[in-house]
């Protein structure tokens, strides 16, 4: 390894707050370093799974026992009458499970935590540029987690305008009275989560482009950095448009604006609602952000994936460059395509088609990730560890739901099967089949230099099959179900006669749902379980490349013993230069002698 000259950290870590004794609140609690606050966001956003897990099956009890009494474990957790759920609950139940697997897990689990913890690693930096902001970005969340909770239990049935918010419903009190305060609870929440989100992606930018070690080039970079740079700059420049949009329906509820609000809408029969506004601006607002934010949602899992890969089968990464071009096209296309969602709210066929087209063209780049995470796994030395079974399920799961999305970007199908399960199949494979199967697979190759501990690798197998299998369990019946026509946010779906004879599977999905769901309490034992008793381990237990695995496993402050200097690519496995099957990037090989010149052989 290298030996780069040691450079004093005092200076920095009196700005940063590190220079002096610190107390265990300021330390562990209101911390400003980078990695206590990327396990802050991390434990935050399991426990959130959790939640939102049991509102799903909240959801799916329901639809495969409709109006049946709940078991006592479900009257604990969703209470009505005679143990039931009722429409209106019903309603805000898939509302807020939705709003918080995106909200409070999906995106900060990606973003705030492995965000956190891994940019100052893997670029050699010893935090982040703006210590201060890092820490408010996560403590921003609680306010919005209360507000969620507080529109939960508002009295009435909560926020039940589901999570897209469509006016009019979201923008009249007097449409929906029992959830007026509901929406604006939930309304805030969602703010304030972007505000959280605005903060991260500012200081991600930063600390990517200003504090990168000596040698650190951008095509030395590994891909989760560079999944995580551009997953920064989609949130800086979608997240403002929803935040207005907010801003803009919160008005129009309390303040009396027609942003939203049609001329002439009447309402429970009273007087028309005097308006002039537009109903489908909302729907223009929120998608151009939350198209983007699919990608938000998809892209460090992308990146992060190919690190695990390239390290799992001990080969180069295949197609470094097609890679980052391939997620910065994605990043791209992803703010033209908005419109997609909103195929069959009366658009001009013309722009329809323009939406129809650039929708299909993500699947080029999508292709050659695909492609070049296949040629990365081809011919390697793969040990079929927790690891690399998740990493292995992202790809698999990822296609799944890669290919249903070009039957939903051509116009004619996605007429068809909107709002049908069709659309829950798609993007629960492509938000919880690849990205939480991403994320499960970076806690077990991350966690060893989070704690200095290995998870046990045994939960680990049991917690992926079990998972694995109760996720296509649920969500691929959910593509039949979808194309013969079974809509979505029905309570009861079957009062329809030609729906009756799916009840069957939707109680196999519900089953499965259990198990799934039973599954991450294997994953919450295995993370607190190693925290104190996983097998020790030292700076690099998986022989890896990057910069992160040269610092102390946990790391201190300041990160790193000596500043490193970078000398090559993160996905030097398998090098001829060296007798080991990795290169570390610090790892300093002089150059080659000049050649001595070849001599003619001696005659005899």
């Amino acid at each position: 390894m290298s030996v780069a000259d040691p450079v004093s950290h005092d200076a920095h870590d009196d700005a940063h707050g590190h220079g002096h004794e610190q107390s265990f609140i300021s330390k562990y609690v209101f911390s400003t370093d980078h990695k206590v606050i990327g396990i802050q966001f991390l434990v935050t956003t399991l426990l959130m799974l959790m939640v939102g897990g049991a509102l799903a099956l909240g959801v799916r009890w329901q639809l495969a026992f409709p109006w049946e009494s709940m078991p006592l474990v479900g009257r604990l957790l969703f209470s009505g009458e005679g143990g039931q759920i009722s429409p209106e609950f019903y309603t805000m139940l898939f509302t807020m499970h939705a709003t918080v697997m995106i909200f409070l897990v999906i995106i900060p689990i990606l973003a705030g935590a492995f965000g956190n913890f891994l940019i100052p690693l893997m670029i050699g930096a010893d935090d982040m540029a703006f210590p201060v902001l890092n820490m408010l970005s996560y403590w921003f969340m609680w306010p919005a987690i209360v507000c969620f909770f507080a529109s939960f239990f508002c009295a009435g049935n909560g926020a039940a305008a589901g999570w897209t918010s469509y006016p009019v419903l979201s923008a009249l009190p007097q449409a929906a009275p029992a959830s007026g305060m509901a929406q604006n609870w939930w309304l805030i929440g969602v703010t304030l989560v972007g505000v959280s989100s605005m903060m991260g992606s500012v200081n991600y930018m930063t600390t990517i482009i200003n504090m990168r070690a000596p040698g650190m080039t951008l095509f030395r970079m590994p891909l989760t950095i560079w999944a995580m740079f551009i997953t920064a700059i989609l949130q800086a420049f979608a997240l403002p448009v929803l935040t207005a949009a907010g801003f803009m329906l919160v008005a129009d509820r309390l303040l009396g604006t027609c942003f939203f609000i049609p001329a002439g809408l009447v309402v429970n029969n009273a007087d028309p609602t005097v308006g002039g506004g537009q109903p489908l601006l909302w729907q223009h607002l929120f998608w151009f952000y939350s198209h983007p934010a699919v990608y938000i949602m998809l892209l460090p899992a992308m990146g992060m994936v190919s690190d695990m890969l390239a390290n799992v089968a001990r080969k180069p990464l295949f197609g470094y460059k097609p890679m980052v071009y391939s997620m910065a096209a994605i990043a791209g296309l992803g703010f033209i395509v908005w419109g997609h969602h909103m195929f069959t709210s009366g658009m001009n066929p013309a722009l329809g088609m323009t939406f129809m087209t650039s929708t299909m063209m993500i699947a080029l780049p999508s292709a050659i990730k695909t492609f070049n995470w296949i040629g990365t796994i081809w011919g390697g030395k793969i040990e079929f560890n927790t690891v690399t079974l998740n990493s292995v399920a992202f790809v698999s799961m990822f296609v799944v739901g890669g290919l249903s999305g070009i039957f939903m970007a051509a116009v004619p199908v996605d007429i068809y099967i909107h709002d049908t399960y069709f659309i829950v199949a798609h993007f629960h494979y492509v938000l919880f089949g690849a990205t939480l199967f991403g994320v499960f697979g970076a806690i077990f190759f991350w966690y060893p230099k989070m704690f200095g501990r290995k998870m046990n690798e045994g939960l680990g197998r049991a917690h992926f099959f079990f998972t694995f299998l109760g996720a296509n369990g649920t969500f691929f019946p959910m593509h039949l179900l979808g194309v013969a026509g079974m809509p979505r946010r029905y309570a009861d779906p079957y009062l329809h006669p030609y729906l009756e004879h799916f009840l069957p599977m939707n109680q196999f999905m519900t089953y499965s749902a259990i198990m799934m769901g039973c599954a991450q309490f294997l994953l919450l034992f295995n993370f607190a379980y190693s925290m104190f008793y996983g097998e020790k381990v030292g700076r690099n237990p998986w022989k890896a490349n990057g910069l992160e695995w040269t610092a102390p496993s946990p790391p201190g402050h300041g990160n790193f013993d000596v500043l490193p200097v970078c000398y090559r690519g993160p996905y030097e496995y398998s090098s001829p230069l060296v007798e080991e099957d990795f290169l570390l990037q610090t790892e300093y090989l002089p150059p080659p002698d000049k050649a001595e010149p070849v001599k003619e052989p001696e005659h005899a």
